[in-house]
């Protein structure tokens, strides 16, 4: 670990060599890694997954065109957008509907796939309904997308895979560029769903006369430069997840926290813990943890806490410090604590036993590089103590009965 890498992990009191014996991919002569998982593979895949995502969503000079054409009209007097969703793809709407409502002011509800039909009576005129799936096979997806089309409302499928029941019946497609995703735990298919969140988000500010085009552009921009920032970290987060799943590696329950956007990145981190090491873990809003779920903080217990700041937005670093206040007081209650935090900062590394940093990045883009290094967590924890993390025991890639 050389350069900026060192900058990127702080784990007090792990020895050396347990980071010079990180389970890392190894380079072969071919200049081509040799990964253990397929999952692994598929984490270190995100850049590529993200840039051709990015780049396709942005062709022609515009964003989303092509693909939104079909809704252009239902876009143009849209009030309010319910997403549906279940799994790590409603964990990506939830960071969605922040991204959407900061971004353009829409009115953005969450709901979990399979009970949008039992409740769909709240899809009223001028209403847009969003269905997340990766695999665009999820049987509660598919059902939510019915029930949207039969009440008249325009629909907008959002999947990795074109040729899915949800790319065909939906009235426009939102396409993820992940390449197949394999492995059953959602890795890149979720940081794809996130980026193309982020530019419907960023469509509908321009369609609402929100921002103006030099704006678009900035963010444009800054999304685009995010593909390069995780590939750059990747195997110092990897070496440092290593380390900090070596020091909880008797922990018997995570508890998730982070405010705001990062409350979804907090749930996912808690859902791939589940799945892949059949930890209990359970994702919080910060200030949630205060009202019961610390009675949980203990010795074999770890708080993961997404305290990471955009340092030009003044709500953004008042959350991340009252996020490390929860730290603090889950240390001062002899509880265990990791924390993914923004590069540089020293609060964050004295308030936690292990810190893994991320590069500076604006408040709704932080998500996607702050889930990397969790999913790494999740990942060697989990292959540290044995488990099939590409086939999970009961889990499915795409739930296709009820």
């Amino acid at each position: 670990m050389t350069g900026d890498g060192q900058q990127l992990i702080q784990c007090g009191h792990i020895p050396a060599e347990a980071l010079l014996a990180a389970e890392h991919p190894k380079v072969s002569a071919q200049n081509k890694r040799a990964f253990a998982h397929r999952m692994l593979e598929e984490i270190y895949e995100q850049p590529q997954a993200l840039r051709e995502t990015i780049e396709r969503s942005a062709e022609g000079g515009g964003i989303l065109t092509a693909a939104l054409r079909p809704v252009a009209p239902a876009l143009r007097s849209c009030e309010r957008l319910i997403i549906a969703a279940s799994g790590s793809s409603r964990n990506a709407g939830l960071a969605g509907e922040i991204q959407i409502e900061s971004l353009s002011g829409l009115a953005v509800d969450v709901e979990y796939a399979s009970e949008y039909a039992y409740r769909s009576t709240d899809t009223t005129r001028g209403t847009l309904v969003m269905v997340i799936s990766q695999s665009g096979e999820s049987t509660d997806a598919i059902a939510a997308l019915r029930e949207a089309r039969r009440l008249g409302a325009p629909t907008l499928g959002v999947t990795n895979m074109p040729e899915s029941a949800i790319a065909r019946e939906a009235s426009a497609v939102l396409l993820t560029r992940a390449s197949p995703e394999l492995a059953v735990p959602a890795t890149k298919s979720f940081t794809t769903q996130l980026a193309v969140l982020f530019l419907f988000g960023l469509l509908m500010a321009s369609e609402r006369g929100k921002i103006d085009s030099r704006a678009v552009a900035e963010q444009l921009e800054r999304i685009g430069a995010v593909p390069g920032q995780i590939e750059e970290s990747l195997d110092s987060w990897s070496e440092g997840a290593l380390a900090a799943a070596r020091r909880f590696v008797d922990s018997q329950t995570f508890l998730c926290i982070g405010r705001g956007v990062h409350y979804a990145i907090a749930r996912e981190g808690a859902l791939k813990l589940k799945e892949i090491s059949y930890s209990h873990a359970e994702g919080y809003p910060a200030g949630e943890l205060l009202h019961g779920p610390n009675a949980l903080v203990g010795e074999k217990s770890v708080v993961a806490a997404l305290a990471t700041r955009d340092a030009g937005d003044e709500d953004s670093v008042k959350r991340c410090e009252r996020t490390l206040a929860v730290v603090e007081y889950v240390k001062a209650h002899h509880g265990r604590a990791l924390a993914i935090a923004s590069r540089g900062d020293e609060r964050a590394q004295a308030a936690a036993d292990c810190t893994l940093f991320v590069p500076p990045a604006t408040e709704l883009l932080l998500p996607l590089l702050e889930i990397v290094p969790l999913q790494l967590f999740a990942y060697h924890f989990a292959a540290l103590h044995g488990c099939d993390v590409d086939h999970p025991r009961n889990l499915v890639k795409a739930v296709v009965t009820e």
